[in-house]
């Protein structure tokens, strides 16, 4: 199982690593922002290789709305889950609509794996 992170925050993308090591989820690619969020998602290809993408919405440049919203545009099966200190309702449904698998909060990041294994083996 794999996942990319996508946080502007350095210490939130190594916690991130931390949590998923604990897993067994290996992380295939790291980005600091939106743009570089679609630069990582490119480069990696095609399923299979493809990850879950755990992406953070308030970052400099492109929100993680607006990325999630390009990514999928060109590829629709992209899993991605929004992953936000700032998750209110408007939020979850936006993200709903865009097509991201789930967005969840941070205050949430010790059940953040079992998500990601929830979201890895749908479809």
């Amino acid at each position: 199982m794999n996942v990319v992170i996508v946080d502007d925050a350095d210490d939130m993308r190594l916690l991130l690593r931390r949590v998923f090591e604990r897993a067994e989820i290996a992380v295939v690619g790291e980005a600091v922002d939106g743009l570089d969020a679609l630069r990582v998602i490119k480069e990696l290809g095609p399923p299979p290789v493809r990850a879950v993408i755990v992406l953070d919405n308030m970052m400099p440049g492109l929100t993680g709305l607006e990325a999630a919203e390009q990514m999928l545009r060109n590829d629709p099966a992209l899993r991605i889950v929004l992953f936000t200190a700032f998750l209110s309702d408007e939020v979850s449904q936006r993200a709903k609509e865009i097509g991201i698998r789930v967005a969840v909060s941070k205050s949430d990041l010790f059940n953040l794996a079992p998500i990601i294994v929830e979201v890895a083996s749908a479809d």
